[in-house]
């Protein structure tokens, strides 16, 4: 890798190479290659999938359900959707030792290039950059997946989709989430003395006890899935246009449309629904208000806090607070972008007011950008993807192509995090889960695996070296959910090699020394992990589907409507 002096950092670009995939019990075996959007048969890693499971799931998910009937109890009183975190905040009392606070700003669909700090060509994220400058700035940092649901688990589990169960979305319909066994984030905080609260997309379960209540969250305020997936009445820009939710019995519901043209978006403060359908022009600031308030009670309680924020920026619809006169041009987008990089901006600036020297801010994305829809989705940089798109396929969100999980990443410790500093260490959201628990000096469950790593020493260190390997699952461009397809061995990705080919648009000659090299040593890789997760206690998620679970504050009201804030 070379890295030229000044301006932009080029760094593990690829180029692609074959994988292996077996086409018969035997051990001979047979190159191909292996792209999002062709066939893997009989690969290594699709017969695996049927051992992800582990023997003790089941029992497992009992005594989860358990412990959900105390957690019922226990929040009981925060029906009103107000005294719950005041009372925690007030009661709880301070912790001895000073641990740091943690914020986490997860964005949604925000593509690499969308940093200013990473593309020249942008020049909408200027608070952003301002973190950059005073902070660091991770250049190969990968979410866990390219889509919503799978990607934020791995998050709050610092596990891949084939152990914690959460392979692709869940649906308006989901009757379960984040498996029950699964042991979130905010649960390992919060035992170890902790306020967490939750601002945003959630999209892990909303029915029961997948709620963020019942997952290590002390306050929740936001939407619990993607904001596309409910009409409003004020539908922002998307492709296809959705309309606003109906106000009389004209229309009949049907959920397999692009538009939800009669399910209303439900915004949550707690378990209550405090208003349906979202006003999405004024979510905004409504996040920022909640996000700010959080910060300043948790800071005034004397005890740690952590605060994540799923924003619902850049996904779609794109809804910013002023209309604007050109709908048809990049503007809805840049415009969006300015107002997410103002409310970061207004989250630092309260952090830097509040407990500057004591907090660890991380802010990354879920996947890439989403393709299709065109002028109102992000930029990939450099991570084209030419020779999928030279087939006709998208390199972006749902891929294991660069632009669909490549991601922008920053850190902010101000004193402990250096200032202005550029990491190449490769990296992923998997990573977050183990760092922030050694942050905390807090331990990692018992009696699983992890696919992340603890990036400590990278981030207060000086260290470069982060994952020597990292792997990408189908996360819905073709294949089986959660299967690994793609694998990145340090410089190497199969199916690509790190050199200096950014548009992934040059297949390395399979019948080359450099290819035959590194072949066994990807294979051994991926084999390695898949005999891990077959070993592990691995988790299964629940995606069945029942209507009466979609969420529905008033179902005497069209479109469940309701207004309490």
């Amino acid at each position: 890798m070379k890295i030229p002096s000044g301006g932009f950092i080029p760094v593990a670009t690829t180029i692609p190479v074959a994988i292996i995939t077996t086409t018969t019990a035997a051990t001979s075996h047979k190159l191909h290659p292996c792209f999002p959007g062709t066939s893997c048969s009989e690969s290594q890693q699709e017969r695996a999938l049927g051992k992800v499971t582990g023997s003790g799931c089941r029992q497992q998910e009992l005594i989860a359900m358990g412990w959900f009937f105390l957690k019922v109890l226990l929040v009981g009183v925060s029906l009103s959707g107000f005294l719950y975190p005041l009372m925690d905040f007030c009661i709880s009392g301070k912790t001895t030792g000073q641990k740091p606070n943690i914020v986490i700003i997860l964005a949604d669909d925000m593509g690499w290039g969308d940093l200013g700090a990473n593309w020249a060509d942008t020049k909408d994220t200027a608070n952003l950059d301002k973190m950059a400058s005073e902070g660091m700035r991770f250049v190969d940092f990968h979410a866990a997946a390219s889509t919503c649901s799978p990607s934020r688990a791995s998050l709050l589990t610092g596990r891949l989709g084939l152990r914690n169960g959460v392979t692709h979305n869940f649906a308006v319909t989901s009757v379960g989430g984040l498996p029950l066994n699964e042991t979130t984030l905010a649960e390992v905080l919060q035992q170890a003395g902790y306020i967490t609260g939750m601002i945003g997309k959630w999209h892990l379960g909303h029915h029961g006890s997948y709620h963020p209540n019942f997952r290590g969250f002390h306050y929740y305020f936001g939407i619990p899935y993607s904001h596309d997936m409910g009409c409003t009445d004020t539908p922002g820009y998307n492709h296809p246009p959705c309309p606003s939710c109906p106000r009389d019995n004209g229309s009949l519901r049907n959920l397999d449309r692009d538009c939800y043209t009669d399910i209303a978006l439900p915004l949550y403060e707690n378990l209550n629904i405090v208003e349906q359908p979202v006003n999405l022009s004024s979510l905004v600031q409504k996040y920022t208000e909640k996000a700010t308030e959080f910060i300043q009670q948790a800071s005034a309680s004397g005890r740690p806090f952590l605060l994540y924020v799923g924003l619902a920026h850049m996904h779609v619809p794109l809804s910013v607070s002023q209309p604007l006169a050109n709908a048809q041009s990049r503007r809805p987008y840049r415009a969006g972008i300015r107002e997410m990089d103002s409310l970061v901006g207004q989250i630092k600036h309260k952090l830097d007011h509040t407990a500057k020297e004591n907090t660890f801010l991380w802010f990354t994305g879920d996947n890439g950008p989403w393709a299709q829809k065109c002028e109102l989705a992000g930029s990939v940089g450099p991570f084209t993807g030419s020779w999928q798109t030279h087939q006709g396929g998208s390199p972006a969100k749902q891929t294991t192509w660069e632009g669909g999980h490549r991601v922008p990443a920053l850190a902010y410790w101000p004193g402990r995090v250096p200032a202005n500093v550029t990491s190449t260490a490769l990296l992923s959201v998997l990573d977050i889960f183990p760092t922030v628990v050694a942050l905390a000096g807090a331990s990692l469950p018992q009696g699983r695996h992890f696919d992340g790593l603890d990036a400590s020493e990278v981030l207060l260190g000086g260290s470069q070296v982060g994952h020597r390997v990292l792997f990408h699952p189908n996360s819905g461009a073709a294949g089986e959910f959660g299967a690994l397809q793609s694998v990145r061995l340090e410089c190497y990705k199969a199916f690509y090699v790190t050199d200096e080919d950014a548009a992934e648009g040059v297949p390395l000659h399979r019948g080359g020394a450099e290819y035959q090299a590194v072949l066994p040593k990807v294979r051994k890789a991926l084999a390695d992990v898949l005999q891990d997760i077959a070993h592990d206690n691995t988790s299964r998620a629940d995606y069945t589907q029942d209507p009466s679970v979609i969420p529905c504050c008033n179902p005497l009201q069209i479109s469940c409507r309701c207004q309490i804030m």
